[in-house]
């Protein structure tokens, strides 16, 4: 019999609304997460404490920890005291430093995940990916996607703006990113999963065009559901593929050569928006996407050009040069085109200097 259907990893419950984090001990008394209520809770810098605080009344036995920063080492000593504890879920509070080292001890620990995200500057508040910092600098190391994703507007609200805008561009990345899988399928026959990339590419979709921007909750609602639905179409994929491509190639060597440059969210815009220029001047295709997502990127105030985030022409160029070696064997356009150190420097040049940078 031909297989009709196919079974999706998804989130129990995704809640993205004012006061959400009040309803956090109800969803945690569901049996499906914790039989007998022992939860943990990892909450990082910033607002974890005060919200921590706000769900420990609701329940019946839980422990707080403080996670020291989104390292390898320290998800590790997390996984350690979760295991010491025989606990039966973990609720991961903070932004996403925070969010991927508790995923990642959580998987070690065998264990489910709730995510309670207190800002939205990428796609890790639910995605099967967390990126940590190891000996060697940074990795992306493949993880649960987390059981439950909560996220109270509130906070969201209460954290820096600049936090909350980076998202945006980790959402507009989407597009580069399945333009990419696509341009694979082409070159090399690899497979697309057509779930995945539609699913990634909605909610790019969706965000693009929003006429209003972080002020409004309806907007932030539209910014929430399009991080968590990124993070699920990678899910659905089984890799990174549908939200991570040329764009974040570049975003993981400035990572490498300039590190604490800017943020995920603001590198995978910028990313994405010069990965379209190659194509629009190489390829000759992609111009009307490269405009939108300038124009996006202006609109809510995210970097476009290396000026913006504090690296010169030649210090982007080089990032462009290196990208490739971020993820070996995935194929992009930085792969397809093959540009040498002096056509990468002249094309970033020709980006600055066309789109006003």
């Amino acid at each position: 019999m031909p297989l009709l259907t196919r079974m999706l990893t998804a989130p129990l419950s995704i809640d993205v609304r004012r006061g959400a984090v009040a309803a956090l001990g109800d969803l945690l008394a569901d049996k499906r997460i914790a039989t007998e209520g022992r939860v943990a809770i990892a909450v990082g810098p910033g607002q974890g404490d005060q919200i921590a605080e706000h769900v420990r009344p609701s329940l019946a036995a839980c422990e707080v920890f403080q996670v020291e920063g989104g390292t390898v080492d320290a998800a590790v000593s997390l996984a350690g005291r979760l295991r010491a504890g025989s606990y039966e879920a973990v609720v991961g509070i903070g932004g996403g430093r925070t969010i991927d080292a508790t995923k990642y001890a959580a998987t070690l620990s065998g264990i489910p995940m709730v995510s309670v995200a207190t800002n939205l500057s990428h796609d890790g508040i639910c995605s099967p990916v967390a990126s940590l910092v190891h000996e060697k600098g940074k990795g992306s190391f493949g993880v649960v996607m987390p059981l439950a994703m909560v996220v109270d507007l509130d906070y969201v609200r209460a954290a820096p703006p600049r936090l909350v805008r980076a998202g945006i561009g980790d959402v507009v990345s989407n597009f580069s990113a399945v333009d990419d899988w696509l341009l694979a399928a082409d070159e090399c026959g690899e497979r697309v999963d057509r779930m995945a990339l539609t699913v990634a590419r909605t909610a790019a979709e969706a965000l693009l065009h929003q006429p209003e921007s972080i002020e409004s909750d309806r907007f932030l609602t539209v910014l929430a559901e399009g991080l968590v639905l990124s993070g699920m179409a990678m899910a659905f994929a089984g890799d990174s593929r549908p939200a991570s491509g040329g764009d974040h190639e570049i975003l993981h060597a400035i990572d490498v050569l300039y590190p604490g440059t800017a943020n995920h969210g603001e590198l995978a815009g910028i990313g994405a928006a010069f990965c379209y220029h190659l194509r629009a001047t190489r390829l000759g295709e992609g111009a009307d996407r490269l405009a939108e997502i300038l124009t996006c990127l202006a609109r809510h105030g995210l970097p476009r050009f290396p000026g913006d985030i504090g690296l010169s022409v030649e210090q982007f160029a080089e990032a462009v040069q290196y990208a490739p070696q971020t993820r070996p064997g995935r194929y992009t356009v930085l792969e397809h085109l093959g540009l040498d150190p002096d056509a990468t420097l002249k094309a970033v040049q020709e980006y600055v200097q066309e789109h006003g940078g």
